[in-house]
């Protein structure tokens, strides 16, 4: 078995500024275009070696061989057409500033002197591998470039196999070696690497509430800070790279398929390649266009590898606690149902870029089927139903003077960021939320929770089931879509260019279907329905009236009883079994940074509520 080298955990600085960084750093070694004088090889090469099946021990968990690269959102960087139509806009507002998008999205344009390309059809097919193998495999740390803004450096010199050798964790020394020239180094497994491109910043000032320059240019995306900042980047028991969540380790993996052929397996140090985020439909519309049912450049089974990995990956990210009222008497309505959403992850929830996402709670409360009352649903054709307690998670940036958009480089000011920050989050201008939303805690760190109390006026409803115990099904969500319809007909309407933007626009239903982060369900007695006939206020018979929205709390949740988190479609009935599973790695809890799942209330209300779903059942 060959030897293998295991990445060291270093204690990183708690507080990132990429202002001061690009200060204090030396010139830039980063790789520009025309400059390599040996091209990077070509990923459908890699795929040659790099592509086989699961060992029989690893046969019912998603493939680990390191092309399953090949369905994720970082292979297909270069083909999002959400991207390209946000480039087409970018373009206009800034002509000649793009470079840095391809710089990210298709670093083997940027390098061959592609720079300019502004459209999909302006890359070379083999561009559309987007981050690829040989970028990652052949980045180092020249001790010398800022991270951020995609200034990769990328080795050139020759190895002993006639090629520039491949980066990673793993020595064979004394043991089968590869077909290419190889090399030990660490950065492919340390968050840096990630922070090369997972830090932007645009080239506009960024202003404060008055107006003027706070000193800093526009920090776009701070996912590779928001880490740096928090508990899981510091050495100690929190600690967890972005490549533990995101590139999960897999023991006893072999890196090619002949050695996986002949069992030659690294006992630790592999990792998954699917590089799982949260962009599962665009995943999903990326399968229609290259998968079997469109062109059939990459097959279906590496989009499935990445669905599958997106799953685990969102059903870890967060999780509910709700203090639900026992039983609800109509007549008084509800006063005090309480959600705390904690944020598992080690970036803000969500992370990354910002425009056309929104992640929100749904609560919503119904009787037989008949919805009740409710807070943050998703209203057909109208989006968002923007009610007076709906709970939103996003960042807005604008161009201040005009209060434009959407216009990703004319952004200049942040008019709010109401994401939940990552677990130990200390204070920092570019890190830090905007807004009231939060406030620091005694140590002076930002809560990696956020908390909300739910109140609801009297309603009327006729008893659907004269002489039989009611019950009213409650239900929160907490929802995620990350291309909304108004954002796609920005896209759209926006682009005097091309059609970039409408060719997206079309991908997408007209109201989208969210992805389901958590989610909590109970069923609690009813009182307070009225029988048919019955009109002491005056209503006509058989009709419901409430205020459904209530007024808007201004304090937290108290003490929650219960959590939960599903990434399926939402269910059709009454909760009461009781369930708990792990969804990543087998952990339990939420504090770890990859999260878990629990479903189902617990304690001796979940007794209680067990006993009264099971009667219902009976009954019905």
């Amino acid at each position: 078995m060959p030897a293998m080298t295991v990445f060291s955990r270093r204690a990183w600085p708690t507080v990132s500024l990429a202002l001061a960084a690009l200060l204090s750093a030396p010139a830039s070694a980063a790789t520009e275009p025309g400059s390599l004088q040996n091209p990077l090889e070509k990923s459908a090469d890699c795929r040659k070696c790099h592509a086989f099946a699961n060992p029989p021990e690893h046969a019912d968990v998603p493939n680990v061989s390191p092309i399953a690269w090949a369905g994720g959102m970082m292979a297909n960087a270069a083909r999002d057409p959400v991207f390209w139509a946000g480039v087409a806009i970018a373009a206009q507002d800034m002509p000649g500033e793009t470079a840095s998008c391809v710089r990210c999205h298709s670093p083997r344009a940027f390098v061959a002197g592609r720079d300019d390309a502004t459209a999909i059809d302006d890359l070379d097919p083999d561009d559309l591998a987007g981050v690829d193998c040989d970028l990652c495999h052949r980045m180092i740390d020249d001790g010398v470039t800022p991270l951020g803004d995609a200034h990769y450096t990328i080795d050139d010199v020759l190895g002993e196999a006639g090629d520039v050798p491949k980066q990673g964790p793993w020595s064979y020394d004394g043991g089968d070696k590869p077909m290419h020239s190889w090399v030990v180094g660490d950065l492919l497994g340390r968050s840096e690497h990630c922070g090369t491109c997972h830090d932007v910043t645009t080239g506009r000032d960024r202003l404060d509430d008055d107006g003027q320059p706070i000193g800093a240019k526009f920090n776009e995306q701070r996912t590779y800070s928001e880490w740096l900042a928090s508990a899981y980047a510091a050495e100690g028991p929190d600690f967890k790279s972005c490549q533990d969540c995101h590139m999960p380790a897999v023991d006893n993996v072999a890196g090619c398929a002949e050695f996986n052929s002949q069992g030659i397996v690294h006992a630790t140090g592999g990792r998954r390649h699917d590089l799982a985020g949260a962009n599962r439909r665009m995943v999903e519309i990326l399968k229609s266009l290259y998968g079997s049912a469109g062109s059939g450049d990459i097959d279906d089974a590496y989009f499935d590898v990445a669905l599958a990995g997106i799953d685990l990956s969102l059903g870890g990210a967060a999780t509910l606690e709700v203090t639900a009222p026992a039983s609800v008497d109509l007549q008084a309505g509800i006063d005090g149902w309480g959600v705390k959403v904690t944020n598992n992850t080690g970036h803000k929830l969500p992370s990354g870029y910002s425009e056309g996402r929104v992640m929100w709670l749904e609560v919503t409360a119904s009787y037989m089927g008949e919805p009740v009352y409710g807070s943050g649903r998703w209203i057909a054709g109208q989006g968002l139903e923007g009610d007076p307690q709906q709970r939103t998670y996003e960042a807005i940036a604008v161009h201040q003077q005009t209060g434009a958009t959407n216009h990703l480089l004319l952004n200049d000011y942040w008019q709010v960021d109401s994401r939940i920050p990552p677990k130990g989050l200390q204070a920092g201008i570019e890190t830090d939320p905007v807004g009231d939303r939060y406030a620091q805690l005694p140590d002076e760190t930002w809560p990696h929770w956020d908390e909300v109390t739910y109140a609801f006026a009297p309603a009327r409803l006729v008893d659907l089931t004269p002489g039989q115990d009611d019950l009213l099904d409650l239900r929160v969500r907490l929802l995620y879509v990350i291309n909304t319809p108004a954002y796609l007909e920005f896209l759209a309407s926006e682009n005097h260019t091309n059609s970039a933007g409408a060719d997206a626009q079309a991908l997408f239903p007209a109201d989208p279907d969210p992805l389901v982060l958590a989610e909590w369900t109970a069923s609690v007695p009813l009182r307070g329905l009225v029988e048919e006939g019955e009109s002491s206020d005056g209503t006509s018979d058989g009709t419901a009236t409430s205020d459904s929205t209530g007024d808007a709390p201004t304090t937290g949740a108290t003490t929650s009883s219960t959590s939960a988190a599903s990434t399926g479609p939402a269910p059709t009935g009454t909760t009461a079994d009781v369930t708990d599973s792990a969804t990543t790695g087998g952990q339990q809890g939420g504090d770890d940074g990859c999260g878990c799942r629990q479903t189902g209330p617990t304690g001796g209300f979940a007794l209680l509520l067990l006993a009264l779903g099971r009667r219902r059942r009976a009954r019905r």
